[in-house]
């Protein structure tokens, strides 16, 4: 698994670990840098954007996931 799966998959994981309930849509290649990712609870959708970067050292830097574990938790509490 390269370092870009691994970091999908850590954030696939982080989503499901806040809530269960929610899809995720991750889009195959980032645009200008950033993944436009797509986040669905029942009939209400979010979107938020994530670097490139940061999806790539998810996995393994603290900081980064503290700051997309905030980015998710409140795109999840406004579905």
């Amino acid at each position: 698994m390269d370092e870009m799966e691994a970091g999908k998959q850590k954030f696939l994981d982080l989503v499901k670990g806040v809530d269960g309930a929610v899809q995720v849509v991750i889009p195959v290649t980032p645009s200008n840098s950033m993944f436009l990712i797509s986040l669905t609870k029942g009939p209400n959708r979010k979107f938020i954007t994530v670097p490139e970067d940061d999806i790539l050292d998810l996995p393994n830097e603290a900081g980064i996931l503290a700051k997309v574990t905030k980015t998710v938790k409140d795109a999840v509490a406004g579905l």
